[in-house]
């Protein structure tokens, strides 16, 4: 029993230990006023985006824990249902996990997600944005670029059923040139 208990302690020691670690080398969460990274990724079409393809348009990159999740499934379908406003706002949305290309592939035609999903498996677009990971997937936090190529808003405490709206309202507000 004592053996158990000191073995699960030791564990326990060794994961926060290995977090702090990871916390280290992980680059810090970009802020308002940073410019958005020029990272690429494929979407569950096997088409490659890059994000300084939207420049000029206000662009939105979110980023989610897991595909068909209930948090994120509410996520998505919000932006879905916002989709003829977001178009009409001329703004682009880049949804980004770790799952598999398929995995999105799946999640994007069950919901009828009409914006790219991209398949983050190498974590490129998350470190360079500086988004947290815990046992695996993705924070949920969102990226607001401006037209020139600068994060103008940082969302890290989102009410899945709510973001998409608030962000438009904030893409309105912001939005000097209509």
């Amino acid at each position: 029993m004592e053996r158990n208990i000191a073995i699960v302690l030791l564990a326990a020691v060794l994961l926060v230990l290995g977090s702090s670690a990871q916390a280290k080398d992980r680059p810090k969460m970009l802020t308002v006023g940073a410019t958005a990274p020029n990272v690429s990724g494929v979407d569950e079409q096997g088409k490659t985006h890059t994000l300084s393809e939207t420049k000029g348009a206000f662009t939105l990159v979110y980023f989610y824990p897991k595909d068909n999740t209930p948090g994120c499934t509410k996520e998505a379908s919000a932006f879905r249902d916002a989709w003829k406003k977001y178009a009409a706002a001329g703004v682009k949305i880049f949804a980004v996990s770790d799952d598999s290309v398929k995995s999105h592939k799946k999640f994007a035609d069950k919901h009828a997600l009409p914006f790219p999903l991209i398949a983050d498996e190498n974590r490129t677009w998350g470190n360079a944005f500086g988004v947290k990971s815990f046992l695996g997937m993705y924070q949920r936090v969102s990226f607001l670029i401006d037209k020139k190529g600068k994060i103008v808003k940082v969302y890290d405490d989102v009410d899945p059923g709510l973001h998409a709206n608030e962000v438009l309202k904030d893409v309105k507000a912001m939005d000097t040139s209509k």
